[in-house]
């Protein structure tokens, strides 16, 4: 085979190589393929040292793709990661307890996890971001507001699909309550409430979020009894993680008004005033 023959063979195969690479999907190893080839040329990678690097980008590109699905598909509000939280502005949180939960233990012994605080403090954060590194780990993850889930419980009892409703709730190996307590319930409303906790109840892994604390849950359900059933079964294996402290989601805006007064003619800075 000439000089010639064995170019455009090699054209052709490159050609194949690329049209097959598109067939299947694989656009991570297609992209960057071409500055693989002139590494591999020039000697500075190894011909298994270059598939190997390609198939991590393309293996770490699925992930990725996974996980978008399952945020979307998981309803949560937003993607944080624990990673993403400032400790530092909470420093009343255990901050080696709450990293401890991307284990997934508690998931796997159907634990519950209960976060308890004023407004603000990060609750909702720390929820989805546990809950996202559940989706990562393929385990079926589902985020609801608690009013939310109130009136498609509401909606499929008027519709006669409670029971049908409560399985697909129930079946989730993680459900995220957000805001439980936000807003006060009526007595249907607790004991539905109440079904789907008690359908979970060491079946699987439930994260309540709530602003009010558990000595006022009575008032929140209207019902001190029924909202003794429900703590009985959330506390039995769970737990509880309170988070005293200031307003993680206005932090910025504290700290922006902070700056726009220190601009302002005539402001003194810290070594004017006189404060230590």
């Amino acid at each position: 085979m000439g000089r010639d023959e064995r170019m455009n063979a090699e054209v052709q195969t490159y050609s194949r190589l690329k049209n097959n690479l598109e067939e299947l999907k694989m656009d991570q190893f297609n992209s960057h393929l071409d500055e693989y080839i002139d590494a591999m040329q020039d000697g500075q990678k190894s011909f298994t040292g270059s598939l190997l690097e390609l198939t991590d980008l393309e293996i770490k590109a699925k992930e990725e793709r996974h996980l978008q699905i399952c945020i979307r598909t998981a309803n949560f509000p937003f993607r944080k990661t624990l990673e993403d939280f400032d400790f530092a502005f909470q420093p009343a949180l255990n901050k080696a307890e709450i990293l401890g939960f991307k284990d997934m233990r508690f998931v796997e012994q159907e634990e519950n996890l209960l976060f308890i605080g004023s407004p603000g403090t990060g609750k909702t954060h720390l929820s989805t971001a546990i809950g996202i590194e559940a989706a990562h780990n393929h385990y079926s993850t589902y985020f609801i507001t608690c009013n939310d889930l109130l009136l498609q419980l509401r909606r499929a009892q008027l519709g006669n699909t409670l029971q049908q409703r409560l399985r697909f709730y129930g079946r989730y190996k993680l459900l995220i309550i957000d805001e439980v307590g936000f807003l006060p319930m009526d007595e249907e409303a607790s004991k539905l409430f109440f079904q789907l906790i008690a359908a979970r109840y060491e079946q699987h892994s439930t994260i309540i979020t709530t602003n009010k604390p558990l000595s006022q849950w009575g008032e929140i359900f209207g019902d001190p009894v029924l909202a003794n059933a429900i703590l009985d079964r959330l506390l039995h294996h769970c737990h509880s993680i309170k988070i005293i402290g200031r307003s993680y989601r206005t932090k910025d805006i504290q700290k922006d008004l902070l700056i726009s007064k220190a601009d302002r003619p005539g402001a003194k800075g810290p070594a004017q005033s006189g404060e230590n």
